[in-house]
């Protein structure tokens, strides 16, 4: 789309119509409109229009994108996703941690588990305060300590 106008559409099909000698094209007598002109058999129906758009049907889906661009609720989306992962990877590195103490495997695998559990629970705690870049990598983190504690095992 160039951002013209209607007006200016129509000239440009005018133009279009005019051989490069300058005379005009075989216009039918009949013919009442550019459109006519165009489609001469005359069916009201532009041969252009037989592909149908389907964004026409559906609702207006900017109401949809001021609500995923607004940036306070971007924002809102990054806290929230952060602090439950956080508490998330901390509870699973509590319960392995829990699990791997009672079992016969060397004391350094629950501690590592525990180790990368606190390092998720710091996570999530400045997820939801607003630093998502590094509970994302404190994520990371933790679940690189837990598995490094697994291969001592």
């Amino acid at each position: 789309m160039s951002g013209r106008g209607d007006s200016e559409i129509s000239e440009t099909r005018k133009e279009r119509s005019e051989t490069p000698e300058g005379d005009h094209a075989e216009v039918p007598a009949d013919a009442e409109t550019l459109d006519d002109v165009q489609n001469p058999a005359g069916d009201g129906e532009d041969p252009a229009e037989d592909t149908e758009d389907p964004a026409e049907d559906t609702e207006d889906p900017a109401d949809d994108e001021e609500d995923l661009d607004d940036p306070a609720q971007v924002a809102r989306r990054a806290r929230w996703t952060a602090a439950v992962t956080g508490v998330l990877l901390a509870l699973a590195g509590l319960a392995a941690s829990t699990l791997r103490a009672t079992g016969s495997a060397p004391a350094l695998v629950p501690a590592a588990y525990g180790l990368g559990a606190a390092v998720c629970a710091l996570a999530a705690f400045l997820g939801s305060r607003g630093r998502t870049r590094r509970a994302l990598w404190l994520l990371v983190t933790g679940v690189m300590v837990m598995a490094l504690g697994d291969q001592f095992d």
